[in-house]
C-alpha cells in the first residue's frame, strides 16, 4: 500500500496520539482551520455549520456529537462537513472545562435535590441507585449545557466567518490576477 504506515501502532500509541498529537496542536489546529476555510460555500453557510459543531460539542452527549451537529446544521442551513469540523472544540483539552462549566450552570438553574447518602453495597437497587445519582447529574449538564453552547457558538461563528470571508477574498483576488496574467501575457512585460 502507498501510504499505510509502516509499523502499526498498538493500543497505547493510539491513545497517546487521541490525548497528544504526533506533531504538535498547532500544527493540529492549523489543519482543521484549512480545512474549514477552503470548504466551497459561503462564509455564512461555513461559519453556521461550524457553529453547530461547536454547540454540539458542548453537550454531554459524548459520542453523539457528530450526529447532533449534523442535525443542526441541517436544520440552521449550514454545511454539514463543518459542522464535524466544528465538532473538535471538545476535545480531550477543552472537555474538562466544558463539563465543569455546564454542570455548575446545570446546578444553579435546577433545584438542587437533598441526595441520599449511597453505600458502595452491591445489591439487587445497586443500578437504580447508580441512575439515582447519574440522571440529576446528567440533566443539570445538560440544562447548563444550552447557554454554553450558544456563547461557543456564536464566538465560533464571527471568528470562522471573519476568516472564511478573507480567505475567499484573497483567493478571488489572486485567482482574478492569474487570469489576467494568463489573459494578458504582454502586460507583464510592458511594465
Amino acid at each position: 500500500m502507498l501510504f499505510r504506515q509502516r509499523f502499526k501502532p498498538d493500543l497505547w500509541e493510539k491513545a497517546r496520539v487521541f490525548l497528544w498529537p504526533r506533531r504538535s496542536w498547532f500544527r493540529s489546529f492549523e489543519y482543521l482551520r484549512k480545512r474549514v476555510v477552503r470548504l466551497s460555500a459561503s462564509p455564512h453557510v461555513i461559519a453556521l455549520g461550524f457553529a453547530a459543531g461547536a454547540f454540539a460539542s458542548c453537550t454531554p452527549f459524548v459520542g453523539f456529537h457528530f450526529i447532533i451537529a449534523a442535525a443542526v446544521a441541517f436544520v440552521l442551513g449550514g454545511n454539514i462537513i463543518a459542522s464535524a469540523i466544528g465538532t473538535a472544540v471538545g476535545n480531550p483539552l477543552t472537555f474538562p472545562f466544558i463539563w465543569a462549566s455546564t454542570f455548575q450552570i446545570g446546578t444553579q438553574v435546577l433545584p438542587s435535590p437533598q441526595m441520599e447518602a449511597h453505600s458502595g453495597e452491591f445489591s439487587v437497587d445497586f443500578f437504580t441507585q447508580s441512575f439515582d445519582v447519574i440522571l440529576p447529574t446528567f440533566a443539570r449538564m445538560l440544562i447548563g449545557s444550552v447557554p454554553i453552547g450558544i456563547v461557543v457558538a456564536c464566538i465560533a461563528y464571527v471568528v470562522i466567518r471573519i476568516i472564511t470571508a478573507a480567505y475567499q477574498a484573497a483567493r478571488r483576488r489572486r485567482l482574478n490576477g492569474t487570469a489576467m496574467a494568463v489573459a494578458n501575457p504582454n502586460s507583464a512585460d510592458e511594465a
